[in-house]
Order: structure tokens, then C-alpha cells, then sequence
């Protein structure tokens, strides 16, 4: 467990799986994310994602909690190659929980253990730039603005967007 101030991280468990299927379907929490994660979300999604997350040891991926409720979840995804020593960084909040200082307190827990836990030397993350909310959730954990792809992306209603570019370094 990785304990802060207003909420605290943990491994997936498979006991999530109804948790996660409830917050995780919500257009609003997907509106800006991968496509990858799907909406809408179904308990099938919720279950297929657990199973993989949990295989994983150390776990890449965290449960959200607030006072012990599900909250959402934080994640790094490791690279090797040419890239080993970085990890894709992510992040979600149900929108019950936006608004509190929630997620740059998780995005920075999971950031700080990632990088001198893990030993991890980079974390990027990438924002949808209409986004403005999650633009500030990386910058109050610490992660820079690196870059801008115009026109680098198509969220899920079809608008084109800035892709903008954060990264935090192990030396930040």
C-alpha cells in the first residue's frame, strides 16, 4: 500500500471487478482516453483488465482508494529496448472523486515510487490538450511539458486535438 494524505494506492485485487465495471462506465471518465479503454465499460472489460494486472509482479497497476472506496486507478506501463528504464504513465478518476486533489496526489504517489522504487529513470504521459484538468494533475505531480504533436489525435466524438507531451525524469 502507498499511503498520502487524501487517498492511498494499491494493487488490483480480484474482488475490484463490480468497482471497477460502476466507475469505469461513465463517458465523462473515458471521454479522453485511449481508445483502448472502452466505453461503454462492461463488467466483461473489468474482469478481462484484472486478470492481466494482477498476473503482474511488481503490479504496474493501482487501485484509486478514498477512505477505502474505489476511487479509480493509476498506472505505469514499463517499456525495454531502446526505451528500458521508462514507463507510460495513466491515470483515471470516477467523476464522484474530480475536483478534490485526488488525482495529482495519486499521480504523484505512484510517480515518486516509480521512479526510486522501481528505479525507473522516465515517466511520459500523454494529454488530449482540451483536457486542461489533466494537464494539471501531471504538473502538480511534477511532470514538465515536453512537446505538442498538432493534430495528433482523434478522441472519441471525432475532434482533432493537440497531443500534449509530459514527462517526468528519476532526476527532477
Amino acid at each position: 500500500m502507498i499511503c498520502g494524505e487524501r487517498c492511498s494506492l494499491r494493487p488490483y485485487e480480484a474482488g475490484d471487478v463490480a468497482d471497477l465495471g460502476r466507475l469505469a462506465n461513465d463517458k465523462l471518465v473515458t471521454r479522453w482516453m485511449t481508445a483502448t479503454f472502452r466505453y461503454p465499460y462492461t463488467l466483461a472489460d473489468a474482469e478481462a483488465w484484472i486478470a492481466r494486472v494482477t498476473r503482474e509482479d511488481p503490479p504496474n497497476a493501482f487501485v484509486i482508494l478514498v477512505h477505502g472506496a474505489f476511487a479509480g486507478s493509476v498506472a505505469i506501463v514499463p517499456r525495454d529496448g531502446e526505451v528500458l528504464g521508462t514507463a507510460e504513465f495513466g491515470y483515471w478518476l470516477g467523476r464522484q472523486f474530480w475536483g478534490r486533489g485526488i488525482a495529482g496526489e495519486a499521480a504523484r504517489l505512484l510517480a515518486d515510487y516509480a521512479l526510486t522504487d522501481r528505479g525507473l529513470r522516465r515517466l511520459e504521459a500523454y494529454v488530449w490538450e482540451p483536457n486542461g484538468a489533466s494537464a494539471r494533475v501531471l504538473e502538480k505531480a511534477g511532470f514538465v511539458l515536453e512537446g505538442r504533436l498538432r493534430d495528433g489525435v482523434v478522441d472519441r466524438e471525432g475532434l482533432v486535438s493537440n497531443l500534449l507531451i509530459y514527462g517526468r525524469l528519476a532526476t527532477d
